[in-house]
């Protein structure tokens, strides 16, 4: 058995039974084997089920774990011939335009993004259009087709320091107005700056409202860690009389390893949760553990079939395709945005 996956998804979860963890050692195994008989390595974001979360040194099958941030940096140094990306679709599209010569599979090519979908190329057109001379800075959740038509790319790590960083009075933040929002209350600290948003949400952290708040109330010592995607309302409400911090998921990380603290609040997607349980046994996290249901689609199972597919006739129901026009102009904003990072 291995005793070490075993042990590190055991305090990611708080426990699964013994049935439960062994039927997925197999598959395990057979994932662990077929990356090195095909050279491929596998990417896994924070949302995604805690055995995908388990790096290969501590008994998993991830290579490496992180943000939208951290895996677009790890996606853009591979050495491997392919990427298995286990997150949502337009992840596995930034993983493919900083690889283009590699292959670039996704364990289930319906795993998509409610805050995605929410714009497209003609919309940033119009918005370009309507505010001309305004750049654009648009957040890594969209598309490729989004990113191509505009200046900037960030991520919820860095969204703050560039908005800061570019010059003029006006910026057009795309697409999330909740993230827009609480970015435009923290550039008011130390500028006049004025965000354009759009009205796109995440379907996951817009949940994140009275339920918040109320459990602040109810447990006044704990330190609350609220994402910033999560409506400013909430932000504001959870932070009146608690410690805490709103940022993106490493800076919840960071920030609880730091603390001092031994109770937190959690406002973000709910395997987020596995992951802290993971890295601070020791410490309590609170949650309403909202799920996002696209991310929840990448299993171990289907991480196993889009390994065996890779290189075979049904590799294609797998992978990532984009014209080579549109990655190079989707290139653009993502390695600006690397540049500054």
């Amino acid at each position: 058995m291995n005793k070490n996956f075993v042990s590190k998804l055991a305090s990611m979860t708080g426990g699964l039974s013994a049935g439960s963890m062994e039927h997925m050692l197999p598959v395990l195994e057979k994932i662990r084997s077929l990356k090195k008989e095909k050279n491929a390595v596998v990417l896994s974001h924070y949302y995604m089920p805690p055995e995908l979360q388990i790096l290969a040194s501590q008994g998993g099958i991830a290579d490496f774990v992180g943000d939208s941030l951290g895996l677009s940096i790890e996606a853009s140094k591979t050495k491997a011939d392919a990427i298995i990306f286990c997150g949502v679709e337009f992840m596995a599209e930034t993983a493919k335009i900083l690889n283009p010569q590699k292959k670039v599979l996704i364990p289930d090519p319906s795993a998509g993004c409610s805050l995605a979908s929410s714009i497209k190329a003609e919309d940033v057109k119009a918005l370009k259009a309507k505010y001309h001379g305004v750049p654009v800075m648009v957040y890594i959740n969209t598309y490729a087709e989004t990113k191509a038509e505009c200046d900037i790319c960030c991520t919820s790590r860095n969204a703050l320091n560039i908005a800061a960083s570019f010059p003029g009075k006006e910026l057009i933040f795309i697409p999330d107005k909740y993230m827009g929002m609480n970015l435009q209350k923290n550039l008011a600290n130390h500028s006049d700056k004025k965000l354009i948003l759009w009205n796109g949400a995440c379907e996951v952290h817009e949940q994140f409202s009275g339920n918040i708040s109320q459990l602040a109330t109810a447990n006044p010592t704990a330190e609350v860690l609220l994402h910033w995607e999560v409506p400013s309302r909430t932000v504001a409400s959870s932070l009146k009389n608690n410690k805490g911090m709103v940022g993106s998921t490493t800076d919840i990380i960071n920030y609880v390893g730091a603390s001092s603290g031994d109770t937190f609040i959690l406002g973000s997607e709910c395997d987020l949760g596995a992951a802290l349980m993971g890295l601070y046994p020791s410490k309590k996290f609170i949650t309403p553990c909202i799920v996002c249901p696209h991310m929840k689609k990448i299993t171990l199972y289907n991480t196993l079939k889009a390994l065996e597919a890779l290189h075979q006739e049904n590799e294609s129901l797998y992978r990532i395709n984009l014209e080579e026009q549109l990655l190079e102009r989707a290139y653009l904003p993502i390695r600006k945005m690397l540049d500054f990072a």
